[in-house]
């Protein structure tokens, strides 16, 4: 095996970007690289966790190093495979840390380009309020609801990634698409309709527009906020517009320095919010019939490092 099929690297994007100056590399190279970003997406999707999802690829890349390559009859399907088994591990061990999380765990947002809206399943799929709901499922469904529903990925390749006969697959799939049906938001609000939700929620925000507030909040709304215990942010569900409402106006006037700036995020628009010109929180929201009924507000700097650079997704 070639000296650079061997080395660890601290991540697969490094190992990209490396092997692009250095003449053309090795096939399993080759195939790993031009796959990375959907192998990544796979991981991201199952895991809600950037980092995570980095490791898992790590781990791909050295199992993948290994493979006779002549034995391989689609590689995208193999290296996906691999991935599925890396991320499945990966995420019950996920489950254990995050029953020792401080506070609400939430996903790991992702500074997105705008292709990704463009592809409206993907959209979907890396957005902040279904990667929520995919939370609630066990890990094998969400395996099976990833690979099927945004993937497209056949039942019996499926099976043999996740070790279930495609017979069991197909059961599990159909309770998945039941389980996140019934729990995915009502209607799926666009990227406008997203933009001006919150483009009248940081007016009335930076204003201390009370009204404004209660105008744009749905009577549920629920807010939930990520500090991981680094940060302050609230460590419950607070629910209901009045409660949001003067939770927020009385936070964010007690600041000085704070700016709230368009993004990005998960694919479609949100929050960040600076103090003293940092990145400080990302606020994803929610939509359903035009008002906001989620904000999640990420303040946990662990999880803001995909928010310096866009991260690419590919399905």
């Amino acid at each position: 095996m070639s000296s650079e099929r061997d080395e660890r690297f601290e991540n697969t994007e490094e190992l990209g970007g490396r092997l692009a100056g250095a003449g053309r590399p090795d096939p399993a190279t080759e195939a790993f690289v031009a796959h990375r970003n959907l192998l990544f997406t796979v991981a991201y999707e199952m895991l809600g966790s950037a980092a995570d999802a980095e490791d898992v690829l790590q781990e791909t890349w050295l199992r993948w190093a290994g493979v006779d390559l002549a034995e391989v009859r689609d590689q995208r399907a193999y290296l996906v495979r691999i991935t599925t088994r890396q991320a499945l591990s990966r995420l019950r061990t996920l489950g254990r840390r995050k029953e020792s999380y401080v506070g609400t765990w939430l996903p790991e947002p992702l500074l997105t380009a705008p292709d990704v809206a463009e592809d409206v399943e993907l959209a979907d799929s890396v957005s902040m309020a279904m990667l929520l709901v995919l939370e609630t499922l066990a890990p094998t469904e969400r395996a099976v609801f990833v690979l099927r529903e945004v993937f497209d990925v056949e039942y019996d390749e499926i099976a043999e990634a996740v070790g279930k006969s495609p017979a069991a697959v197909r059961q599990i799939a159909h309770r998945a698409r039941a389980h996140v049906a019934a729990r995915r938001p009502r209607g799926n609000a666009s990227p406008t309709e997203t933009r001006d939700a919150l483009d009248a929620f940081r007016r009335a925000t930076e204003t201390g527009d009370i009204q404004g507030l209660l105008d744009i909040l749905a009577p549920d709304v629920v807010l939930l906020g990520d500090g991981g215990g680094i940060k302050q942010a609230v460590l419950r569900p607070i629910v209901g517009a009045d409660k949001v409402s003067r939770l927020l106006t009385a936070g964010l006037g007690r600041v000085t320095a704070v700016s709230l700036h368009p993004a990005q995020v998960n694919a479609y628009p949100a929050l960040i919010i600076r103090l003293d010109a940092e990145l400080d929180t990302v606020v994803a929201v929610r939509i359903e019939d035009g008002l906001i009924s989620g904000l999640y507000a990420v303040r946990n700097p662990e999880k803001l490092s995909h928010m310096r650079r866009e991260t690419l997704l590919r399905r």
